[in-house]
């Protein structure tokens, strides 16, 4: 069986801290233990929501206009994986400075008009990673707002007519190596766990 390594966008699921020391947390056994059950059986478990699959839908128009909104230079979305010893990963977009990651909101509810600091954890992470993976030392996690046609799930919702600055909101992270330590602490702890776990199993 291939070595554990993580997935950027699943980094955040890995470092929920457990209530015991010394031990793993119940979030982060549930991802390895699908991990497992991957690669032992050679499905990939699929996870649907209205909200991810919005993502999906409108990722390459999202991205468009992050580009358009942000007057980024002329850039097109990364298509590269990236891999070390510890982790594997697929960021949106490379530029020569930093790491863009879009957020597609499902509504103007979802979209975090008001927060100040990124309000997902999980995403710092996945930054973390991304720039660890491609030597990049700052990143942006960019929420949008984009219109959604009645022809998706019958949920049009028009923002059109609202101005641009409030329909995109950025957030900036730095790297951490102190963040990459923990990471790569965590990785290892988690190998150590699934050659535990395969030995009860054998």
């Amino acid at each position: 069986m291939e070595q554990f390594k993580i997935r950027a966008s699943g980094c955040g699921q890995i470092m929920t801290n457990a209530k015991k020391a010394g031990e793993l947390s119940k979030t982060t056994q549930a991802y390895v233990d699908t991990w497992l059950k991957e690669k032992i059986y050679g499905y990939r478990k699929q996870f649907s929501s209205k909200q991810t699959d919005k993502g999906l839908v409108y990722e390459d128009e999202a991205i468009d206009k992050a580009i358009e909104w942000l007057n980024l230079p002329f850039v097109l979305k990364n298509e590269q994986k990236f891999e070390n010893d510890f982790i594997t990963g697929e960021p949106d977009l490379i530029l020569d400075d930093c790491i863009i990651d879009i957020k597609n909101s499902w509504d103007c509810f979802t979209f975090p008009l008001f927060e100040t600091e990124l309000p997902n954890d999980d995403y710092y992470w996945q930054m973390q990673c991304y720039m660890e993976l491609t030597g990049k030392r700052k990143a942006k996690v960019v929420y949008v707002l984009l219109t959604t046609p009645e022809t998706y799930q019958n949920m049009e919702m028009v923002y059109d007519h609202v101005p641009t600055e409030q329909r995109i909101k950025v957030f900036d992270i730095d790297y951490d190596p102190e963040a990459i330590d923990k990471i790569k602490k965590r990785v290892e702890e988690i190998r150590i766990y699934i050659e535990t776990k395969l030995q009860k199993f054998n």
